[in-house]
């Protein structure tokens, strides 16, 4: 029987406050995992990523957990330098959109500076899927294009990242495969036949707050909290739907992030709706979302997470990686907040509601072709644990 092999899973993260960045994690783990088995291998896996207060959402056997800093990212000693020496390979996800150069030079140094030293200490080098791009100055497309040429493979998640690889000129093989997170697991709702109609809205507390600079960073076309305001209200009038509003992004340290305290200073304004929990993992907040007829949210994986549980989903996209995920799986039911004005955005939820049973025969259809996009991305990463001695 041959050894275990260790991977490396970078900017993966076991505790995140952000359930989107547990939620690529856990499910990432589950796709390896079986592509282990298909390589008649058993696996061990080192968590590389920053760590959050929260407790881990799970301990399990074969997961080792190395918390970073960004000191450790350069150092020729310490937790990332020693996890590089004990790896067989690296799958690094970029915290599935964050290789690109429009979040500041620190970021995408941070971002590609572990894709350098890993080719650097000669491992083999997965990008997991992922949004890539752009890269907008010409020193970050050339480091880019360099880092990912060396690479054993790149799996992009939406048909743009993949355009623009071919543009940018990378010659590793390319795969476009879909979101990771569409495979966490989740426990399906329990049968109900109550006459209510749970419509789930998760109210990004980034966006409440303007984002990082408070002065409307992402340039959106409509007054976020008006909107916001707005659909509650009409939401309200409708009979028999429960609203239900549910974070995704839920951290104590980071007023500007958080969801819950946006959905608990809703909750007090709307008497009658219903504030979610605080989730203990990923998996806890997609089998709540799982139990709603209907969702709406502009945080992208808890949409994800509503999409790949059947439920009918607009999606209120503040950035190109929404359209890229979901326009590429078919499904164009896509508020885009950087386009649109909001009388348009609301036509289009409520337009959503109204259809929902439509909705949700094309959500159906279009995780057929998930599987089959997460099945060979499965076998490609097989491919690469079969060959590492």
């Amino acid at each position: 029987m041959p050894r275990p092999v260790t991977i490396a899973l970078v900017w993966h993260q076991m505790n995140s406050d952000n359930l989107g960045v547990g939620a690529l994690t856990l499910a990432n783990l589950t796709i390896l995992r079986a592509a282990a088995a298909d390589a008649g291998r058993e696996a061990r896996f080192l968590i590389l990523g920053w760590r959050d207060p929260r407790p881990w959402y799970e301990t399990p056997d074969d997961v080792e957990n190395v918390p970073l800093r960004t000191r450790h990212l350069v150092s020729p000693s310490g937790p990332f330098a020693n996890a590089l020496a004990r790896a067989d390979a690296v799958f690094d996800i970029g915290g599935g959109d964050s290789f690109t150069d429009i979040y500041g030079v620190k970021r995408f140094l941070t971002i590609w500076g572990t894709k350098f030293r890993s080719l650097a200490k000669g491992k083999p080098l997965v990008l997991c899927p992922q949004t890539i791009g752009p890269f907008e100055a010409r020193w970050t497309r050339m480091a880019a294009r360099a880092v990912m040429n060396r690479a054993t493979a790149v799996v992009t998640r939406d048909a743009p990242s993949t355009t623009y690889l071919s543009d940018l000129g990378v010659r590793a093989q390319v795969l476009e495969a879909t979101d990771v997170a569409m495979r966490l697991p989740h426990d399906p709702p329990a049968p109900r036949d109550d006459g209510r109609v749970r419509v789930g809205l998760n109210v990004s507390g980034l966006l409440m707050s303007g984002g990082y600079t408070r002065a409307n960073q992402f340039g959106l076309t409509c007054d976020y909290p008006d909107l916001i305001r707005e659909m509650i209200g009409w939401f309200r009038k409708q009979d028999g739907v429960e609203l239900h509003l549910v974070g995704h992004v839920q951290s104590e340290s980071q007023p500007v992030e958080d969801d819950q305290r946006a959905g608990a200073a809703l909750a007090a304004e709307f008497p009658g709706t219903v504030l979610a929990p605080v989730f203990a993992s990923p998996t806890q907040a997609k089998s709540y979302i799982a139990g709603m007829d209907f969702f709406i949210g502009a945080r992208m994986h808890a949409t994800i997470a509503a999409f790949s549980t059947g439920v009918p989903v607009v999606p209120m996209a503040y950035s190109r990686k929404f359209r890229g995920v979901f326009e590429t799986l078919g499904y164009a039911h896509v508020a885009d907040m950087k386009a649109e004005s909001a009388e348009a955005i609301l036509m289009r939820l409520r337009d959503g509601f109204g259809k929902r049973a439509a909705l949700k025969a094309q959500v159906a259809e279009a995780m057929r072709g998930v599987d089959a996009r997460l099945d060979a991305y499965q076998a490609l990463a097989a491919r690469v644990i079969t060959g590492l001695r």
